[in-house]
C-alpha cells in the first residue's frame, strides 16, 4: 500500500510506479496533483484500488485504467474527454467514482454485471442512457448520474437492478413519464429525478417502494393528482413534488406518513382543504405559489416540530390564526400575497421570521379595540366618566362581599386564628425528585446546587430561555443567588424510553466522569416524575452559530476562528477517543453550530453529548435532529445506513469548519453549504473567493493559513465516509497550521 493522501503534494505521478509489481493500493487523495492519470498503472497486475480523488488532474482517461481494478475514484478532478469503451466493463470491478469533472460523450454500453457503485454526476455526459447495459446488475446498489445532459426517455430496464437503494439521475434533460416499473425496486431508498422534463402522472405503483426514505420529483411538468397510495410509504422521510403541473387536492390520508420531516408542494395548481398535517414534520411544510383559499387551518398549530411554514401566493382569507404563535420551533412563517385579515402573529421566540405583504387587511399591531373606537364629539369625556364611575362602584362591591365571605368561611370552619404555611401551600404541587446526584466534585457546586428548587423553577414559564424539539431550556437562580443552565429533555417522546432510570442514571454518571477543557460536561442530574434535569454552568449558553452569524455583531478575527476550531476538534477528538479512556466512543447525533457553546471566543465546548447515550433512534416519534441531525450537518451517507458514526461527525465539523471560513449558514438559501463549497473548490482561482473576505483580506497570513484549513475542510466533507480523516488526524492538520 501506498498512501499519501491528505498532504499538499503537487506535481504528477511518476510513470515509474508500474515498476511496483506487487502494489495492491495506491491512494492519492486530497492533494494538489495535476497532470494525466498514467496510462502505466494498469500494467500493475496485483493494482486492486486507486483513490485519487479532490486533486487537479487534467486530460483524458487512458484505456485499460481498470484492467485488474476493484475500486477507482478520481472524482473532485478537471478530467475530461469521453469515457473508454471498457472502462465499466472489466469483470472485478465493484465501485467507480467518477464525479464532478469535466467527462462528456456517451455513457459505455458495457458494464460488469458484478459493479454495486457507479457514481457519474456533475459532469458534461450526453446522449441517452444505455438500457441493455443496465440488464443483468443485479448487484447495483448506488446509481448517480446527475447534473449531466443526458437526454430520452429514463429506462424501464433499471428497475431490473433489483438492490438499487439509491437512483440519482437529477438535473438531466430526461424526457417521458416516470416508468411505473420502478415499482419493482423494493429496496429503494432514494429516488432523485429533480430538475428534468419527466411528463404524466405520478404513477400509482410508487406505493411499491415501501423502504423509500426520500422522494425527490420537483421541477418537472408532471400533471394529475397526488396519489392517496403515497400515503402507504411509512419509512418516507422527505417529499419534493413542487415546481410541477399537480392539481386537486391534497390527500386526506397524507397525516399516515408519520416519518415525513419535509413536504414541499409549492409551484402546482393544488386546491381544497388543506388536510391535517403529519405531526413530526419538522424542515418545511411549502404550500405556496398554489390555488389554496378558505381560512388556514388551525390544525397547523400541532406541528410543534416545524421549522418553517410557507402558505405565501395563495388566496387563503379570514383572520391569521392566533394558534400559529404556539409552534415553538418556528424560525419561519411565510404569508404574503394572500387576502387574510387581523393581526400579525406575535411569537415569544426571537429570531422568527414573518412575512405578512400583500396582505391589505392585516394590521401590524394588535392595537386596544376600545381606544380605537370613534366615539361622537363632544362625548369622549362623558363616556370616559361614565366607564370609571360604573368601575369604582364594581371594585367597591366586591371588596365588600369578599370581606364578608372571608369572615364567614373562617368563623364556619373554626381556623380565625390559623394560618397555612405557605412552604408547605407550595410543596403539595411540586413534582416527586425521584432521584438526584451531583457529578461534579467542585464543593463550590455541591453547595449551590438545590434539586427541589430547580424542580420547582422549570415548572414557572418565566424561567424558560427557549425550547426545541428535544430540549427545554431554563436559567435557574438557587437560593445562594447563584444561576445555572438547565436542560430538561422530553421525554414525552418514547425515544428517550429506551432503558430504565437506573441505566439511564449509569449513563449519566459515566457523561459526568468526562474531563476536557473543549466538552460540555453535566454538573448534575435530577430524574423526577416529569422528565430529566441536566445542570451545566450559566456561562455556557452563548451558541458558536449565534456569535458567527449575528448581523449586528463584531467580525470574528481569523485568530479566534482558528481558535474555536482547533478546540472543537480536540474536544470530538477526546469523545471519539475509546483506547485510552478504557470506555466506547461517545458520538454526536447532532452535531452543528448551534451545538458548541462558547466561553470565550478562544474557548468552545461541545454541547449536547448526552443524546447519544440517552437516546435510541429506532424507536423514535420524535424529529430528525434527535435522530440524525441538524440539516446542512447530516452525512450523505446517512440516507443509506441510518447510523450515526464517527465518519459522520467527521463530516458534520468540516461543515462547522466551512461556516468559520466562509462566514456563511450551513444552509441558506434552500442550498448546502458543503455542496456550494464542492462546487466552487473545482478550479484554484475560485478558492479565494470561498473565504470570508471580511476576515482572509486582512492580512497574507490569514489568507494563506485558511486555505490550507479549507483543504482539511474539504476532506472531512468527503462524500465517500472511508476517505474522511478520523478527528484525531483532522486536529493534527489544524495543528499544524
Amino acid at each position: 500500500m501506498i498512501d499519501l493522501s491528505d498532504n499538499q503534494l503537487n506535481g504528477s505521478i511518476p510513470s515509474s510506479l508500474r515498476n511496483l509489481s506487487k502494489l495492491e493500493s495506491l491512494l492519492l487523495s486530497n492533494n494538489h496533483l495535476s497532470g494525466p492519470i498514467p496510462e502505466s498503472l494498469s500494467s500493475i497486475q496485483t493494482l486492486r484500488r486507486f483513490a485519487a480523488h479532490q486533486n487537479r488532474f487534467t486530460g483524458a482517461l487512458p484505456s485499460g485504467i481498470t484492467k485488474h481494478l476493484e475500486n477507482l475514484d478520481l472524482s473532485f478532478n478537471n478530467l475530461n474527454g469521453s469515457l473508454p469503451d471498457d472502462l465499466l466493463s472489466q469483470s472485478k470491478l465493484v465501485s467507480v467514482d467518477l464525479s464532478s469533472n469535466q467527462f462528456g460523450g456517451w455513457i459505455p454500453r458495457r458494464i460488469s454485471p458484478g459493479l454495486v457503485r457507479l457514481r457519474l454526476g456533475t459532469n458534461k455526459l450526453t446522449g441517452t442512457v444505455p438500457s441493455a447495459a443496465f440488464e443483468s446488475l443485479q448487484s447495483l446498489i448506488y446509481l448517480e448520474m446527475d447534473n449531466n445532459r443526458l437526454t430520452g426517455h429514463i429506462p424501464p430496464e433499471l428497475a431490473l437492478c433489483r438492490n438499487l437503494t439509491l437512483l440519482n439521475l437529477a438535473v438531466n434533460e430526461f424526457t417521458g413519464i416516470l416508468p411505473p416499473a420502478f415499482g419493482n425496486l423494493s429496496e429503494l431508498q432514494v429516488l432523485k429525478l429533480q430538475q428534468n422534463k419527466l411528463t404524466g402522472e405520478i404513477p400509482d405503483d410508487i406505493k411499491l417502494l415501501s423502504n423509500l426514505y426520500t422522494l425527490d420529483i420537483s421541477w418537472n411538468s408532471l400533471s394529475g393528482s397526488i396519489p392517496p397510495s403515497l400515503s402507504q410509504l411509512k419509512t418516507l422521510a422527505f417529499v419534493y413534488l413542487q415546481g410541477n403541473n399537480l392539481n386537486g387536492t391534497i390527500p386526506g390520508n397524507i397525516v399516515n406518513l408519520e416519518n415525513l420531516i419535509e413536504l414541499q408542494l409549492g409551484k402546482n395548481q393544488l386546491s381544497g382543504a388543506i388536510p391535517v398535517m403529519p405531526r413530526k414534520l419538522q424542515i418545511s411544510l411549502n404550500l405556496s405559489y398554489n390555488m389554496f383559499e378558505g381560512p388556514i387551518p388551525t390544525s397547523l398549530s400541532r406541528l410543534d416540530h416545524l421549522e418553517v411554514l410557507d402558505l405565501s401566493n395563495n388566496k387563503f382569507s379570514g383572520d391569521i390564526p392566533t394558534v400559529l404563535s404556539e409552534l415553538i420551533s418556528l424560525t419561519q412563517l411565510i404569508l404574503s400575497n394572500n387576502q387574510l385579515t387581523g393581526y400579525r402573529p406575535r411569537f415569544n421566540l426571537k429570531n422568527v421570521l414573518v412575512d405578512v405583504t400583500g396582505n391589505a387587511g392585516v394590521k401590524l399591531i394588535n392595537e386596544d379595540e376600545f381606544t380605537n373606537k370613534i366615539t361622537p364629539p363632544g362625548k369622549s369625556k362623558q363616556v370616559l366618566l361614565v366607564v370609571f364611575v360604573a368601575i369604582g362602584v364594581f371594585v367597591l362591591v366586591a371588596v365588600i362581599i369578599t370581606v364578608i365571605a372571608v369572615k364567614l368561611f373562617r368563623r364556619f370552619k373554626g381556623v380565625n386564628n390559623m394560618q397555612v404555611d405557605p412552604d408547605e401551600e407550595r410543596s403539595i404541587a411540586l413534582p416527586v425528585v425521584i432521584h438526584g446526584k451531583l457529578l461534579t466534585s467542585k464543593p463550590l457546586h455541591k453547595s449551590n446546587i438545590n434539586f427541589t428548587k430547580a424542580v420547582e423553577a422549570v415548572a414557572h414559564p418565566e424561567n424558560a430561555l427557549f425550547k426545541t424539539m428535544v430540549w427545554s431550556y431554563y436559567r435557574v437562580t438557587m437560593p445562594s443567588g447563584s444561576s445555572y443552565f438547565v436542560k430538561k429533555l422530553n421525554t414525552r417522546d418514547r425515544v428517550f424510553q429506551q432503558a430504565s432510570s437506573e441505566q439511564l442514571e449509569q449513563e449519566l454518571e459515566m457523561l459526568g466522569k468526562l474531563h476536557h477543557a473543549n466538552v460540555m460536561v453535566p454538573l448534575a442530574y435530577v430524574i423526577y416524575a416529569e422528565g430529566c434535569l441536566l445542570f451545566y454552568d450559566f456561562a455556557h449558553t452563548f451558541t458558536l452559530y449565534d456569535r458567527l452569524h449575528n448581523p449586528h455583531g463584531d467580525v470574528i478575527d481569523w485568530t479566534s476562528r482558528y481558535s474555536i476550531a482547533v478546540g472543537i476538534a480536540q474536544g470530538i477528538s477526546y469523545l471519539h477517543a475509546s483506547k485510552s479512556n478504557a470506555r466506547d466512543p461517545i458520538l454526536l447525533p447532532d452535531l452543528s453550530s448551534k451545538k458548541i457553546m462558547l466561553k470565550s471566543l478562544t474557548e468552545p465546548l461541545v454541547g449536547d453529548i448526552e443524546l447519544f447515550k440517552v437516546i435510541d433512534p429506532s424507536r423514535s416519534n420524535s424529529s430528525l435532529s434527535a435522530v440524525a441531525g441538524t440539516v446542512g450537518y447530516i452525512p450523505p451517507e446517512y440516507a443509506y445506513t441510518m447510523r450515526v458514526t464517527t465518519a459522520g461527525n467527521v463530516y458534520s465539523f468540516g461543515v462547522i469548519l466551512l461556516e468559520l471560513l466562509t462566514g456563511k449558514k450551513a444552509v441558506s438559501e434552500g442550498r448546502e453549504l458543503a455542496k456550494w463549497v464542492q462546487s466552487h473548490s473545482r478550479q484554484q482561482e475560485q478558492l479565494n473567493n470561498i473565504l470570508d473576505l471580511r476576515v482572509s483580506k486582512t492580512s497574507t497570513v490569514a489568507t494563506k493559513q485558511m486555505l490550507r484549513a479549507l483543504s482539511v475542510a474539504l476532506a472531512c466533507i468527503n462524500i465517500s465516509p472511508g476517505a474522511r480523516p478520523n478527528m484525531r488526524n483532522v486536529q493534527r492538520m489544524l495543528s499544524r497550521l
